[in-house]
């Protein structure tokens, strides 16, 4: 299974833990970290996921997320395909940076575009080129795929 982790969900452990939801999501993001270094699932890394990590303003933060990209099993680039499906995703009120995340995943064939973004997950609820869902939401999905 091939997922596609946005910035939200990168960043989600770095968030205040004091709400539960964050928490959950949070713990729900390092496991699936787990399983992309047990190479149960493949990740997928893009040029707009560098692009925003390195605006992240907390270094630590960076260089932790900047770690992930050696174990990405492919990397996307801009192309024009990317910019294609990125211009059609703007047009459902999708934000250019989200579109372009969006757009990469797609382009690297995941199965799912995990974040913690509410208002994507349901501007993109109809969708059919990409599962977009949040990190609680995918784990019955994987543990019946994984185990």
């Amino acid at each position: 299974m091939r997922i596609y982790l946005d910035n939200c969900a990168f960043n989600r452990p770095f968030d205040d833990q004091g709400q539960i939801r964050i928490r959950l999501e949070a713990e729900t993001k390092l496991y699936l970290q787990d399983k992309i270094r047990q190479g149960t699932l493949e990740l997928i890394w893009s040029y707009i996921l560098e692009f925003e990590n390195e605006a992240n303003p907390f270094l630590e933060r960076q260089a932790a997320i900047r770690e992930w990209h050696s174990l990405a099993v492919v990397e996307i680039e801009e192309n024009a395909s990317v910019l294609k499906i990125a211009k059609s995703l703007l047009s459902k009120g999708v934000k250019a940076k989200d579109a372009l995340h969006v757009a990469s995943a797609i382009e690297g064939c995941a199965d799912y575009f995990v974040t913690t973004d509410d208002r994507l997950i349901k501007k993109l609820s109809d969708f059919t080129a990409v599962q977009v869902i949040n990190p609680l939401d995918i784990i019955e999905l994987i543990n019946g795929y994984v185990n």
